[in-house]
């Protein structure tokens, strides 16, 4: 198919699906009514931004690459993360560590340094994963992915113990002691699957005495701690074993996704079912949060260091226009339980089963190979660009907040799980084109808005809408794309908004949208304060 007859059909899709009247949208016949009423005096307290503490990638050595770092830095630009968490910082494909024919221990940190360097040359910090083993220090061959990082435990403890003091006392060094209190140091990932580690539990709390020890040898001001487990394991024995054994632990780690089934499926054999509990993810994070406060140690800090809907590269709900709401419904059920949540990851830019063969695969990133925005990366964008202060509003899907400036933001989206269930995997699902049905319509009211102009900015995701994944199914589903289709998947998901307008707020400082809302839309509504 021609590019300019593409460009037609695709153009044709998109004007059929969106309108762009004065005073709604798409107009149906509502569903239910929603009004979002928010006071612009009527403040809640600071925004909690622990969305956009950390973002998640798949190992320290595609970090190297040229493109993965051009993708990173755009998403510090427009997402805001501030920390950076990997796999593999201490496989061989880093050059960290060898012996020499006597077995005495040969550090090598020059791979590490240029990564670090770039991160903290772009403003990010490193959420330092310590792992995986080298195999010179490694007690077996297991290893995982195609990368093969070695999992088992090291065949000599107290040389582990020397390699993380060295690194820290390296990243002392380098960066500075002040530098280097801001960042975490986590112990391993996932050792409670076979996959990952080895060896028993005992074993890996073995690991973590002998890397926390290390870590507090440099500094006892560095912040350490773990289990790194997946779907939330392991945190009430964790606590109990520093606690039983006078080690320090600044922060739990762990891990959940929104799979009603299995812990790690790289090449998506396995037919992953989206969990139709309306808590999944969520709840556990909830639950984990009571386990700390009822433990000895009540007031550690809650990293959820992985988390998306789904533990494999290979579901293409990771790229439908669903994963927008999805991602801002577990972030605002989750609130103030946890202190970051990591998003796992910011780029499809992740080879745990090498590289993948086609420009939309199912792939965890915010953004594919091509550097196309996928609907969750603007989930983050929009959070955001969200203001400082954060105001009262009761209604459970939605943010509103304002700057300082006077500047009015209303998050807000609709998430319906359409998954069928049992009966049809998410690799089924996902693939179809998926049209969105009529949620109804939402009244967004504020009052007392300070008198005076401004510039009215509504942005959406949703079906056909910022929705490359459905450009691309009509599209045929190239295996790879050429620079025109990039370019045409780009024009009809530019990110721009769908409707603009300069308002004036009179003495009554009121101000009323009434919007068209279908399955699993998200819209971020901005009156920018524009008066003299």
């Amino acid at each position: 198919m021609k590019t300019k007859s593409l460009l037609f059909i695709l153009l044709g899709s998109f004007l059929a699906s969106t309108t762009f009247p004065q005073n709604k949208f798409t107009p149906a016949s509502p569903v239910q009514e929603r009004v979002i009423r928010v006071d612009f005096n009527n403040p809640k307290g600071n925004l909690n931004t622990m969305f956009k503490e950390c973002v998640g990638a798949g190992r320290a050595n595609e970090g190297l690459r040229a493109d993965w770092q051009q993708q990173l830095a755009y998403i510090r630009k427009t997402c805001g993360f501030k920390y950076i968490r990997m796999h593999g910082l201490l496989t061989d494909d880093m050059g960290v560590y060898k012996e020499d024919k006597e077995g005495n221990p040969e550090y090598n940190f020059q791979y590490i340094d240029v990564l670090y360097d770039y991160l903290l040359s772009i403003g990010m910090k490193p959420f330092v994963e310590l792992g995986l083993m080298p195999s010179a220090l490694a007690s077996g061959e297991k290893t995982i992915f195609w990368w093969k990082g070695n999992v088992t435990p090291p065949n000599d403890y107290n040389k582990w113990g020397e390699l993380v003091k060295n690194l820290v006392l390296h990243f002392t060094q380098r960066y500075g002691a002040d530098e280097v209190k801001t960042w975490y140091f986590e112990v391993w990932n996932e050792p409670n699957l076979k996959n990952f580690w080895e060896g028993t539990r005992e074993e890996y709390f073995k690991l973590y005495e002998y890397t926390a020890k290390a870590v507090k040898s440099v500094n006892p001001q560095y912040l350490v701690g773990g289990p790194a487990t997946s779907h939330v394991q392991w945190v009430p024995e964790m606590i109990s074993f520093c606690t039983a054994n006078n080690l320090p632990l600044d922060f739990i780690s762990t891990h959940s996704y929104g799979i009603k089934k299995g812990y790690l499926d790289e090449k998506g054999n396995r037919c992953t079912i989206l969990n139709a509990d309306p808590m999944s993810v969520s709840g556990d994070i909830l639950n984990v949060r009571k386990q700390i406060k009822n433990s000895p140690m009540p007031d550690l800090d809650l990293h959820i260091t992985e988390w998306s809907s789904s533990y494999t590269p290979s579901d293409p709900v990771h790229d439908s226009y669903h994963q927008a709401a999805y991602v801002l419904e577990k972030i605002k059920q989750v609130g103030g339980a946890a202190n970051s949540m990591s998003y796992w990851t910011f780029t499809d830019i992740f080879e745990e089963v090498g590289p993948r063969f086609t420009p939309f695969h199912g792939g965890f990133g915010l953004l594919n190979y091509q550097s196309i925005k996928k609907p969750a990366f603007y989930s983050y964008q929009y959070l955001n660009k969200l203001g400082s202060s954060e105001l009262i509003n009761d209604d459970p899907r939605s943010w509103a907040c304002k700057n300082e400036n006077g500047d009015i933001q209303v998050l807000f989206w609709d998430f319906t799980n359409t998954h069928p269930g049992d009966s049809v995997s998410d690799q089924e699902y996902y693939v179809r084109n998926l049209p969105s049905k009529s949620k109804g319509e939402v009244t967004v009211s504020l009052s007392n808005i300070p008198e005076g102009c401004y510039a009215l900015e509504i942005s959406k995701v949703g079906y056909h809408v910022n929705d490359p994944f459905t450009s691309y199914l009509e599209m045929s589903k190239p295996k790879q794309l050429t620079k025109p289709q990039a370019e045409t998947i780009r024009k009809f998901n530019d990110s721009a908004p769908v409707y603009t307008e300069i308002i004036k707020v009179d003495a009554e400082g009121t101000f009323t949208k009434v919007l068209d809302l279908r399955e699993n839309d998200v819209f971020l509504l901005c009156l920018v304060n524009c008066s003299d």
